[in-house]
């Protein structure tokens, strides 16, 4: 795997952890989940500004956004009890299934 890549998927993960931690933080109240929050995001942008220096921000920005959205969904439903219905779960295939079409097909993918 490129570095490239690899800085894009911690970044991720980077944002999944600060993003769930927003949702623990309750509105900031919670000065440990909120510390989570500031950390999480921080090194998620360094990192991303890594992954930029061989990935197109578009391709890199529709990556991070497409795969933020499905681990928060999946977190969301298990950490949380949070439910989707039948077109948000279409949605969220709809988004990895956008994800599979860039890595596969597009020629954009790198510099």
């Amino acid at each position: 795997m490129p570095t490239a890549y690899l800085y894009l998927l911690l970044a991720i993960a980077a944002e999944t952890v600060g993003t769930t931690a927003l949702q623990a933080s309750q509105q900031f109240t919670r000065l440990g989940p909120s510390v989570l929050v500031v950390l999480g995001y921080g090194l998620a942008f360094y990192l991303l500004s890594l992954s930029l220096r061989e990935i197109p921000v578009g391709i890199a920005y529709a990556m991070w956004s497409g795969l933020g959205i499905v681990f928060i969904a999946a977190i969301g439903m298990i950490v949380f009890g949070q439910r989707l219905d039948l077109p948000a779960v279409i949605g969220i295939l709809m988004i990895l299934a956008g994800i599979l079409v860039i890595q596969l097909f597009s020629k954009t993918n790198t510099h």
